[in-house]
């Protein structure tokens, strides 16, 4: 892969996290440009959220190796933990993926902006009430005002994560995590916060990374895929690359569960992830895969340009011994 450039917002090589002897991550490298939005793929147990508690310094009993380079600060993972917390929330913040249990039901959610207000910027209590209305305007809120002295169980699901989006924004932050932030969410309301966090990230030039398990809603709401398998990238490239002209056995097998108008039958991948403890030495995806060979369980192959062309390789990798 590419040697990461010096503009990039995040640069990540090698990242692997151990639990015990569990191995969670393994060398996951990727990079991510100014204003530029991300998605990471992948079924249940993937690594995604790992990738972006792991960026936030988040993860508990684990142990990290590689690193995580944002812009003007350094390798992440190196800084003490009082520079981490002057960094969360304003050049890096996270949407959880359930704000029901995010949010602190103890306090108002204006208390909760509020205070995320004074702590980023240094603002008065009025001051930050004012901002506070203002960024509840801004992603959508009816009667900001009024919602101000709500607790988070008197709103309803697309509202909390509303609120989420605001306090994650408050700090105008470079990176923005957006951790499965539509899935405890109804279909309709699912595509509106999507679209908001889009637009909202976009007129701030801020970068995304979301943790997503739909590959169509990937190619849909972002400029570049990585497909995660077991804690291993497979394949990475720009979303319509990925999506139609995608060349590992995973990737193809992640499209074929997408529910497409006109499509005759939805094809889930066979089999199940290995666990941990019990994962080959080589390709993770092997004990799965129709397009296995003998070395796929023995030496796990590196990530390298899919394609070629007469100016060089396309920005489109992936990790595999016999692609399609």
């Amino acid at each position: 892969m590419k040697d990461m450039a010096l503009d990039h917002v995040l640069s990540i090589k090698d990242l692997t996290v151990f639990r015990g002897a569990a191995k969670i991550l393994d060398r996951v490298t990727l990079a991510l440009g100014q204003g530029e939005t991300l998605a990471l793929v992948g079924e249940s147990g993937a690594g995604k959220s790992t990738i972006a508690t792991a960026i936030m310094r988040l993860l508990e009993n684990a142990r990290v190796t590689g690193s995580a380079t944002l812009a003007g600060e350094g390798d992440l993972f190196t800084l003490s933990e009082r520079k981490m917390v002057k960094l969360r929330g304003r050049r890096l913040s996270m949407i959880f993926q359930d704000a029901g249990t995010a949010l602190n039901p103890s306090y108002t959610v204006g208390r909760q902006l509020g205070t995320t207000l004074q702590r980023i910027h240094g603002l008065s209590k009025a001051e930050a009430w004012k901002q506070a209305i203002e960024l509840f305007t801004s992603v959508g809120i009816n009667d900001p005002e009024g919602r101000m002295t709500a607790f988070p169980h008197q709103l309803s699901g697309g509202m909390q994560q509303r609120v989420m989006v605001a306090i994650a924004l408050a700090g105008s932050p470079d990176l923005l995590l957006a951790d499965e932030p539509t899935s405890a969410l109804d279909v309709t309301i699912q595509a509106q916060i999507v679209r908001l966090i889009l637009q909202l990230t976009r007129e701030r030039g801020a970068s995304c990374v979301f943790v997503l398990h739909d590959l169509a809603l990937a190619s849909q709401a972002c400029d570049r895929i990585v497909v995660l398998y077991a804690g291993q990238v497979v394949e990475s490239g720009p979303a319509r690359d990925v999506l139609e002209r995608h060349r590992h056995p995973y990737t193809r097998q992640l499209k074929s569960c997408v529910l497409e108008i006109g499509a005759k039958d939805l094809v889930a991948p066979e089999g199940t992830v290995p666990s941990h403890d019990q994962m080959p030495i080589g390709c993770r995806f092997c004990t799965r895969c129709p397009r296995a060979v003998a070395r796929c369980a023995d030496q796990a192959p590196p990530l390298v340009p899919a394609r070629q062309t007469a100016t060089g390789p396309l920005d489109h990798h992936i990790a595999c011994w016999n692609p399609e």
